[in-house]
């Protein structure tokens, strides 16, 4: 089958000072080369997921690559490409923030210190070491649907949760060998340095991320184990990349199984066995205006959801915050 959108994941940790100057030449290029998606600027690197044609992704990858105008800061940009048949984001976004990935802690960052590099090919080993403790730095609802075998779930709802969970539960005197990961590779990797801030001496962390170990790793050697959640409409991946079986509720941002699409407790737009009984007459009666408006939309044809910004509420607004811990 031949896919039409190109989905690319990059981030790169790199001192950028002046990255508010950044801003809008990347919008405008991605604007003009219908290229759709997410991408979060601070002083301590570049992070995103987007997706267009093949022409227009590479083209963006080269801009920022080799155009003077960024002045070679990412020239070492590393990327994970994957196809869809259908376009996994809504519009374009180039945001400013104070971290790339929020973990809450001030002066951590691995431009100043970070743990050791792990290639997907070099994982196995690693992680089958038993002084190894294996920690999944990823949110609750992720690990849920699939991780490394025998990994450890932190059950953060956040990554801002992950400081405390780490005083509260390791030692660096105790606990010598540590290995991290998560799915691009972003928050494991800021996760190393802050554990190695903490006196932690011996941290690993998964180059490339659980989609890089997925895309590069034979599957009858992988120890993955389930389906690797992504933060866009694929929802779920597979080995190879492939789009996995999970679809999403919209009123919790959980993802569902087929068979919890089954349940009498799931209303598409409205509910899932995560969430059914936690509405407010409020909350269910704008869950139910909102998925009319959805299924008119398909009737005729258009999107949803479309190229303009919308307004958006503060809880909204909270909860699409935590999905930019990619």
């Amino acid at each position: 089958m031949q896919h039409t959108y190109l989905t690319t994941a990059m981030y790169h940790f790199v001192s950028l000072p002046h990255f508010k100057t950044l801003r809008e030449p990347l919008l405008e290029f991605c604007i003009s080369h219908d290229i759709k998606g997410t991408i979060l600027l601070a002083d301590e690197g570049i992070n995103g997921t987007v997706a267009g044609s093949e022409k227009s992704i590479h083209a963006f990858l080269d801009f920022l690559k080799n155009d003077p105008f960024f002045d070679s800061n990412f020239k070492n940009l590393s990327h994970k490409e994957s196809w869809s048949d259908q376009h996994p984001f809504y519009r374009m976004k180039v945001k400013l923030k104070k971290e790339i990935v929020t973990l809450g802690v001030p002066g951590v960052s691995p431009t100043k210190m970070v743990g050791q590099y792990v290639k997907p090919q070099d994982w196995n080993k690693i992680i089958s070491d038993p002084e190894v403790i294996l920690i999944d730095t990823r949110n609750d609802y992720e690990y849920a649907i699939g991780s490394f075998k025998n990994a450890i779930n932190p059950e953060t709802n956040t990554f801002r949760e992950f400081p405390d969970y780490v005083k509260t539960h390791f030692d660096p005197k105790k606990h010598k060998k540590v290995a991290m990961f998560c799915t691009g590779g972003i928050r494991c990797e800021k996760a190393s340095s802050f554990m190695m801030s903490e006196g932690f001496d011996e941290v690993y962390h998964l180059e490339g991320g659980i989609l890089k170990y997925l895309e590069e790793v034979n599957p009858q050697e992988s120890l993955w184990q389930g389906e690797c959640f992504v933060f866009d409409q694929r929802v779920a991946i597979k080995h190879g990349l492939e789009v996995g079986d999970y679809d999403q509720c919209y009123a919790c941002r959980y993802p569902l199984s087929k068979d919890e699409m089954k349940s009498d407790k799931y209303t598409p737009g409205i509910s899932c066995p995560h969430c059914y009984d936690q509405h407010t007459p409020e909350k269910l009666q704008a869950l139910t205006e909102r998925q009319k408006q959805v299924i008119l939309a398909k009737e005729r044809g258009i999107e949803h959801i479309g190229t303009k910004p919308q307004f958006m509420t503060k809880q909204k607004k909270k909860r699409l915050e935590k999905t930019e811990n990619v």
